[in-house]
């Protein structure tokens, strides 16, 4: 069992930043590869970014690369998301989902979610 508790949301303006954490619970932190997705009113969850069990490169969607970077610490079984240049589309709750396999935009292979951090970004 994997409890996840996401931080750092808020509210930014347009062209700022924000990072976003989740610490997850117990020891097999390592054995999980995580991702970040996000929910807007009205719409579905989409997929934002994975990362592999040791860290390296992520992997994002279209809309958040080159602003946005995730990475791993885990010695202290944690995630991030460092949101740069900011926008309002991308206002949502946040929410971080760990998988066993590394399955980067496939919802439903991930086993735990957070309970989100909401992001509100004003023009």
């Amino acid at each position: 069992q994997v409890q996840l508790v996401e931080s750092g949301g808020g509210l930014a303006q347009a062209g700022g930043s924000l990072r976003l954490s989740c610490a997850a619970s117990g020891r097999t932190f390592r054995s999980y590869a995580m991702g970040w997705f996000r929910q807007a009113p009205g719409k579905e969850r989409e997929f934002v970014a994975a990362i592999s069990w040791s860290g390296g490169n992520g992997y994002y969607t279209d809309s958040v690369k080159g602003r946005f970077t995730i990475s791993r610490d885990n010695a202290k079984n944690t995630v991030y998301l460092q949101m740069n240049s900011l926008k309002p589309e991308d206002t949502a709750v946040y929410y971080c989902g760990a998988s066993t396999y590394y399955s980067r935009d496939n919802y439903d292979q991930y086993d735990y979610w957070g309970q989100g951090t909401q992001v509100t970004v004003s023009s």
